[in-house]
């Protein structure tokens, strides 16, 4: 998959989030007010969180996709780890503010909602459920981090809307059953809900951050680099090799010992044929190459 490929599919999911969480927004937000859901209603926060973070990865997607230039001659990969960041920070404000409002409803007389808040946290079950794995397994593939973020976003919804299901369903048994403790399951679901975005939250920014602070590849990931340069014509030893993801691509910083009898053309002209083979990898964006005179090591 090349790189134009790999944004225009990257963008299509970003807007398809978008659309998807605004429709389950104003579903879960009108019935959850009308049918006297609390949890629904905090369900419905949550997904209104997610279109903004959506729309942050839009514009992170956008923003990656920009040619390097003098100010960022490594390319604009990094705008995707930064999206995914601002995402967890919203699911985390958010995740507070639900846990806050739901508390404050557990000291208040309340009623039980009404049956069709479990018809619509049903359909928010299923509907961010196939949000999720198109988006998990789209970001895999393409490997984007803020796409996975975003789709992680959605599998948090997805236990959210399961426990806001739970909630609403006791509600309503209590209600029926003149069981008054159990009415307050629904503020309680919205709790539970609050709890579980702040522990995604938490967990996706810091993945953001490692991801942004120029950490190298492990060891059993640049097995295939170090191998087609090893093979490469040339090529006396490999003295130093770095690998460092930078947002969905790869930069890599080698040193190569050559034949120290050659002339620095030839030893140039090895050098980027290195380099040259290694750009064929699609996930790689560039590499950077010093030649050095092989000395073999004393014993």
């Amino acid at each position: 998959m090349n790189k134009e490929e790999r944004f225009r599919k990257a963008e299509v999911a970003a807007i398809v989030g978008i659309l998807g969480n605004i429709v389950l927004a104003v579903l879960k937000g009108v019935i959850g007010y009308s049918a006297n859901s609390r949890a629904l209603i905090a369900d419905a926060a949550h997904s209104a969180s997610d279109v903004a973070g959506s729309f942050a990865v839009f514009v992170g997607l956008r923003a990656a996709k920009l040619p390097p230039d003098k100010d960022h001659p490594y390319g604009h990969g990094k705008a995707e780890s930064i999206a995914a960041i601002i995402v967890a920070v919203l699911l985390l404000l958010v995740g507070v503010e639900i846990g806050i409002s739901s508390g404050r409803a557990i000291f208040q007389p309340i009623e039980a909602p009404g049956t069709i808040a479990l018809y619509a946290a049903l359909v928010s079950i299923i509907v961010k459920e196939a949000m999720f794995r198109y988006k998990y397994r789209l970001g895999t593939k393409i490997k984007s981090d803020a796409l996975i973020v975003n789709a992680y976003e959605h599998r948090s919804d997805v236990y959210s809307s399961i426990a806001v299901l739970i909630g609403i369903a006791g509600a309503i048994l209590g209600s029926r059953f003149d069981l008054a403790w159990l009415i307050y399951a629904d503020p309680i679901a919205g709790i539970f809900v609050s709890l579980l975005i702040g522990k995604m939250a938490i967990k996706l920014g810091f993945e953001s951050i490692h991801n942004t602070l120029d950490h190298v590849l492990h060891e059993e990931d640049t097995i295939k680099y170090k191998q087609v340069i090893k093979a490469m014509d040339g090529v006396v030893n490999l003295d130093e090799f770095y690998a460092r993801e930078h947002g969905h691509y790869v930069i890599i910083d080698i040193k190569l010992g050559v034949d120290p009898n050659i002339s620095v053309k030839e030893g140039h002209d090895i050098g980027k044929a290195v380099k040259e083979r290694l750009l064929e990898d699609d996930e790689v964006n560039d590499v950077l190459v010093h030649i050095n005179p092989y000395e073999p090591k004393e014993k």
